[in-house]
């Protein structure tokens, strides 16, 4: 049987491109990997990226969601509350993005989710150590 090993990309639908750039700009550091045209954009995280496509026409996302690693959730709280989005004070990170999507945020060093050296090396992010829980958890599982 074939094993899952990551995810490639996520496609997020937006209402328009340059709108999503721009704000999602506001509350992240973005390196545009490449656009096709006016309909679609690839932001790259690190060996990841993310695809914006433009035409989003359902309603707001509840249940249904993904989420972002990054290396400060806390800067993100506050840059979404700069932003004038409405996100708990605490704990969790959970919003809806102008066009519906529902985004959590977590830490990178709170989440067994881990980088290579190499490519947290070549992302800027040196030193960037793991908690002592989310070693733990890679080490029940034999990663680490």
């Amino acid at each position: 049987m074939t094993r899952l090993v990551g995810i490639n990309h996520i496609a997020l639908e937006v209402g328009d491109i340059d709108d999503a750039l721009a704000w999602y700009g506001r509350l992240f550091e973005i390196e545009l990997r490449g656009r096709h045209g006016s309909r679609m954009a690839f932001v790259d995280m690190g060996d990841q990226f993310i695809a914006l496509s433009a035409g989003r026409e359902q309603s707001p996302d509840e249940a249904r969601h993904f989420g972002l690693v990054v290396d400060d959730k806390e800067a993100v709280r506050a840059a979404l509350h700069e932003a004038g989005v409405a996100v708990r004070p605490s704990g969790s990170l959970d919003f809806n993005d102008p066009w519906g999507n529902h985004i959590q945020v977590v830490d990178y060093r709170d989440i067994q989710f881990s980088k290579t050296p190499e490519v947290l090396s070549g992302m800027g992010l040196d030193g960037l150590d793991k908690s002592d829980a989310a070693v733990e958890e890679l080490r029940r599982k034999g990663l680490v």
